[in-house]
């Protein structure tokens, strides 16, 4: 104690007050100028939140964000507080209070970097870093080994570290170079909005690293700490990139414009083929009729008979893929589209059947086996759910063409592991390399011409509306599954 009492007394006497200055209504007025920053930047967070939120309305990305300015705003509306008290035991409350959020910090933006590049499975790495924090946080609430005491700096108090200080300025520089990494990754694979949104975020995030300037007051260096200009413009920059350069602003218009031309004539399609379903077994019955008395010069082969016979509930059957497809473009880019208004009870064994047939029907030499151990039930869109299973069926297709002995096994399965459904097929595999983007919206290893790199993003964002998860395992050579986890 008689040490600190030394660094305090030495700090107050380099910055020895003018004469007045150690007048009570004086130094109350000094502290109240050095609360302003805090106080303004505060307010600035909480409205970066409000402008994304407004801006791209209640997503996974501008979560993530919204948690960030608030944690950031309680922390520096703490701090606004903490530069104009005189109690000390007040003090002392409110260092730990302001330190309780900061804990948690460098793990919200963390978050936020992982739904912005879409790598799902960092969530592990997430959920450990808010462990770490929680952690500490139990230690600083309980001992003074994060935060053990304070300084009385010209400004006002400030948290002094503890022994256990320096593990929480180890995980900011580790999750802060982790989500840099990640975006750096990420800008490598993509084009247009999202590639310049990217660099938005790295080079915030190159910014954000000079906030640690703070940490050094922790340790008895005295300035008054600017680091919080830095995040608020770190903060800035990522509220623009979330905004403004999102990949999926041009796809949302164009797929409001293809439903808009395409839902009229489909429904114009469906209503000829109703009309032509109803009289068309009669034309058929007639003709049926005078090829057997020998009056038609000319007959229809058989074949094409058959199919003539059938053609109203074929045409309907295509009407209702392609407005399907419609849909499923409209909830890829707009989670407005799949609604939790819109779920209901349905049976995984019974998606799976739909799925399988309808694929089977449009690619009848398909071999997709059924593996059916145990049913459940999931509060989902069966309509969405079939559609999922029919785009991962089709993948696994495409990569069978090459193999002879090709086949694909669909696994319901209800036991210890959760309720699941697992797609795989003995393909050629996908490369280690191309894994970790298979979910990025337009990633695609085919040619542009002939894939658009947006099924497997749809996959994810149904999964995701139901609460469910999806994740790919695969082999070079051997293997790809795909499990959808419910």
């Amino acid at each position: 104690m008689w040490r600190d009492d030394i660094i305090f007394r030495r700090q107050r006497s380099m910055y020895a007050a003018p004469p007045g200055r150690d007048r009570p209504d004086i130094r109350e007025w000094d502290k109240k100028v050095y609360s302003i920053l805090p106080s303004i930047v505060a307010i600035l967070f909480l409205a970066y939140s409000v402008y994304v939120l407004h801006a791209k309305g209640l997503t996974r990305v501008t979560t993530a964000f919204a948690i960030l300015c608030i944690t950031t705003f309680f922390w520096q509306a703490t701090w606004a507080v903490l530069f104009q008290v005189e109690d000390p035991e007040l003090a002392a409350v409110l260092t730990k209070v302001g330190w309780l959020l900061i804990l948690f910090l460098p793990t919200s933006l963390y978050q936020f970097l992982v739904e912005v590049t879409g790598r799902q499975g960092e969530w592990k790495m997430v959920y450990g870093s808010y462990g770490f924090a929680a952690l500490l946080a139990a230690f600083l609430v309980t001992t003074n080994l994060v935060v053990d005491g304070y300084y009385d700096y010209f400004w006002g108090y400030y948290p002094r570290a503890g022994l256990l200080h320096p593990l929480h300025v180890l995980q900011t520089v580790v999750v802060v170079l982790r989500g840099l990494y990640l975006t750096y990754q990420k800008q490598a694979v993509v084009k247009g909005g999202e590639k310049i949104k990217l660099r938005y975020c790295a080079a915030s995030l190159l910014i954000y690293f000079f906030g640690a300037a703070d940490y050094l007051c922790n340790y008895g260096v005295v300035f008054y700490p600017p680091g919080v200009v830095f995040i608020a413009i770190s903060l800035g920059l990522m509220a623009v990139a979330t905004s403004r350069y999102h990949v999926m602003d041009d796809s949302r218009m164009l797929a409001a414009s293809v439903a808009h031309e395409m839902r009229t004539p489909l429904a114009t399609i469906r209503l000829q083929s109703q009309a032509l379903g109803n009289y068309l077994p009669v034309l058929v019955q007639g003709y049926q009729q005078a090829a057997n008395h020998n009056l038609v010069k000319e007959p229809i082969p058989q074949e094409a008979f058959n199919q003539l016979a059938d053609l109203s509930n074929r045409i309907q059957s295509q009407v209702s893929l392609a407005t399907q497809a419609i849909d499923t473009l409209l909830a890829l880019v707009s989670a407005q589209n799949l609604s939790e208004k819109d779920f209901r009870p349905c049976s995984a064994q019974a998606a799976v059947e739909l799925a399988a047939q309808q694929v089977g029907d449009q690619k009848p030499n398909a071999r997709i086996e059924l593996d059916v151990r145990s049913d459940f039930m999931v509060s989902a869109s069966p309509d969405f759910l079939v559609f999922v299973l029919i785009n991962l069926m089709k993948n696994s297709l495409e990569a069978l063409n090459a193999r002879d002995d090709g086949h694909i096994v669909v696994v319901v399965n209800n036991d210890s592991r959760g309720r699941r459904i697992e797609v795989i097929d003995n393909g050629p595999g996908i490369d280690g390399k191309v894994l970790p983007h298979i979910f990025d919206h337009f990633f695609t290893t085919k040619t542009r011409g002939t894939n658009t790199g947006v099924g497997l993003a749809f996959c994810r964002n149904v999964m995701q509306a139901f609460g469910g998860t999806i994740k790919c395992n695969s082999v070079v050579g051997q293997f790809t599954q795909f499990t959808l986890a419910f």
